[in-house]
């Protein structure tokens, strides 16, 4: 039977990683992953997920949502079209399937994550 995971009760390995260099706008930002859970078929996962300031550009897949929960930080997601959305503490977003544009961490960052990556 499948048990409910509770955050508090785990110590997952942090991972750690840097974005590309090719997508780098600003800072060599340290981004550290706490990943929780992942689903059966590796198409949910969540977890907490860290980040120093910095910004880069992103593309997500046409099959990949990630929804967000900030905890501490500021960060701000920027379309292709320049329109600006803001995230501090208490705040949540969804970067939606096919997304292109900049994360940026304006104020060292920590959130929850939920990423939804449809098998195609």
């Amino acid at each position: 039977m499948p048990a409910i995971t509770e955050f508090r009760h785990q110590s997952p390995t942090p991972e750690y990683d840097y974005p590309h260099e090719d997508r780098r706008l600003e800072g060599k930002p340290k981004r550290t992953t706490w990943n929780h859970f992942t689903n059966a078929s590796g198409e949910v996962s969540a977890g907490i997920w860290a980040c120093e300031r910095g910004s880069w550009r992103i593309a997500f897949a046409p099959n990949k949502d990630e929804y967000f929960y900030v905890l501490e930080g500021r960060c701000r997601v920027i379309d292709e079209q320049g329109h600006a959305a803001e995230a501090g503490p208490g705040d949540a977003l969804v970067i939606p399937a096919g997304f292109k544009g900049v994360f940026e961490v304006v104020e060292p960052v920590k959130k929850h994550y939920v990423i939804v990556e449809r098998a195609d």
